[in-house]
């Protein structure tokens, strides 16, 4: 035993790239998780933000008085909105929220402020109210010839399934680092079974069962795992945190893109991925060595 350590096994000098591959393992780990968290996150409040809502889009006319004819479809329109059972509210963007939409595309400048743009009407649903979207176009085109409902069901249904794409790709992604961890934990316990081979056979001797055996292996490899694992969660936290502290140092943040910084309370689940790569080197050094002891003796 190595007094000075109090580990029945010496640290092997090779163990520097063990604990560099869990490390890095659980730091990939780490990252597939607050990836997760963000992608659900970021598809809930965009869902939150419309549900119970439609926008009505009023075309440019092609021809005519464009101004005139958009301004009076666009007071025809919110007239019919208005007059709707299950609206609660209905307001046309202002010219500003109209230039916000179409700089992150063209750009600000002189030519978006004298670009044509459609006028556009966000209405609110009564909470639980049902809204006949159909009806309500048919009858917006009656007032409205060059109008457009739009109930956001379809983008609605396209972000839940790209959350729900990048969530189950990421559970995909813990699988298979699971999976690798698993894979070299087991290989260093086979080398260090090599390595310490006559310590092995002298204990064997001396009548120790293979779970006595076992135990020094896998409170060795679990500790080994616990570190280096805990140092890729802590790196993975500090790198989320640093991209909130961009935010907060006033970086422009990327059009349509969700922030990447996690919350504290989200952090937290971070500390799982020490937890769980620590039960899988433990239980993955104690099934190969019983398997090996049993192999040998």
């Amino acid at each position: 035993m190595n007094r000075s350590s109090g580990r029945l096994l010496p640290r092997d000098r090779g163990a520097g790239p063990l604990d560099l591959v869990i490390g890095v393992m659980a730091f990939l780990a780490a990252l597939a998780l607050g990836a997760s968290m963000v992608a659900e996150r970021a598809s809930a409040g965009w869902r939150a933000g419309l549900a119970d809502r439609l926008t009505v889009q009023i075309l440019v006319p092609a021809r005519g008085d464009v101004q005139g004819t958009l301004a009076q479809e666009t007071d025809a329109a919110l007239a019919a909105l208005r007059a709707t059972p299950g609206i609660a509210h209905a307001a046309p963007l202002t010219e500003d929220e109209m230039q916000s939409l179409v700089e992150p595309w063209l750009g600000k400048g002189a030519l978006v402020e004298e670009l044509p743009l459609p006028k556009l009407i966000d209405a609110t649903v009564v909470p639980g109210a049902t809204v006949d979207i159909a009806d309500l176009a048919a009858r917006l085109k009656q007032v409205a010839p060059d109008a457009q409902v739009d109930d956001h069901g379809h983008w609605i249904s396209r972000l839940k399934g790209l959350a729900s794409t990048i969530v189950w790709s990421a559970w995909g992604i813990l699988l298979l680092i699971a999976v690798a961890t698993a894979s070299t934990v087991a290989f260093a316990t086979r080398a260090g079974l090599e390595a310490q081979h006559e310590m092995v056979a002298l204990l064997h001797q001396m009548g120790a069962h293979a779970w006595f055996i076992a135990r020094a292996f896998e409170r060795h490899y679990a500790l080994a795992a616990l570190g280096a694992s805990a140092t890729g969660a802590v790196a993975a936290a500090l790198l989320f945190l640093a991209a909130g502290g961009l935010e907060f140092a006033g970086v422009e943040p990327v059009p349509f893109l969700p922030p990447i910084a996690l919350t504290l309370g989200e952090i937290a689940w971070l500390t799982g991925v020490p937890v769980v790569a620590t039960a899988i080197a433990w239980a993955t050094a104690r099934l190969s060595v019983l398997a090996a002891v049993r192999e040998i003796y």
